[in-house]
């Protein structure tokens, strides 16, 4: 009791707390933005090469602000990435305090988990996800009735499809970590994850639908490893849930003791 009790302040000195938490969050943004405008090309060629190696080799804009508003798309969407730890940090340090040593224990793997997993998601995105999407959807080009058709992807366009690929798998990835924060809550059960299967098979294509474009390839690429994530967790939870098992007979002993 005395870890939760020695923490305690008022509720002025609480939100002088979360003021100070938000300044160094948003001061991390706004550095990390600066550094991205200036990198912003680089980053955003580095964005292209799935297209460049699904055989496009062009990408126009047709509006005179467009590639300049890209530019800084892309320099907000890399400072957001690079400035999450600092986030994280920040939440951290403004929840700790309020939480019970044991409680921290429990809460900090799953704050380390949430980046790496995170960066897997955005990964699998750039590397499997965005190829397979490019080279399907790409494929409708040819000739049409004797009109000849041709993809020419804007950039503003281009970087909308990559961001949504990229930040929905990565979202999509945090599914286990989501369900074991629920569980651990005790506002879900590992038996009512075990029974509800069906409704996240359903969920996971419904989810798949929102967050890619809307072409059956795409969602079956988010679809499938969200039902693959969703096992994980059920595993994980069950794994957990063995290990306190062990551990709750050893304690008792130790307390006969």
């Amino acid at each position: 009791m005395s870890d939760l009790d020695e923490s305690k302040m008022p509720l002025l000195d609480h939100l002088i707390e979360l003021r100070t938490r938000l300044l160094w969050s948003f001061l991390a943004l706004a550095v990390t933005f600066g550094v991205s405008i200036y990198f912003a090309r680089p980053i955003f060629g580095f964005l292209v090469q799935p297209l460049l190696a699904s055989g496009q080799t062009k990408l126009i804009y047709t509006a005179i602000f467009e590639a300049f508003f890209v530019e800084i798309k892309v320099a907000f969407f890399a400072a957001a990435f690079f400035s999450f730890p600092v986030f994280a940090t920040q939440l951290w340090r403004f929840v700790a305090p309020g939480l019970y040593a044991q409680e921290k224990r429990a809460f900090l793997p799953f704050l380390l988990a949430t980046p790496l997993l995170f960066i897997l998601g955005a990964a699998m995105a750039y590397y499997l996800a965005i190829p397979v999407a490019l080279n399907y959807l790409l494929g409708f080009g040819g000739n049409v009735g004797g009109v000849e058709q041709e993809a020419l992807p804007g950039v503003d366009n281009y970087l909308n499809f990559v961001m949504k690929f990229i930040f929905g798998f990565g979202i999509s990835f945090l599914l286990p970590v989501l369900l074991m924060l629920l569980e651990k809550a005790g506002i879900i059960t590992l038996a009512q994850l075990r029974g509800g299967r069906r409704y996240a098979i359903v969920g996971a294509f419904a989810i798949a639908a929102v967050l890619t474009p809307p072409d059956v390839v795409s969602q079956l690429l988010l679809a499938i490893p969200l039902c693959i994530l969703y096992e994980l967790a059920i595993i994980a939870i069950w794994i957990t849930h063995r290990g306190r098992a062990k551990t709750a007979p050893e304690a008792s002993e130790a307390v006969a003791e």
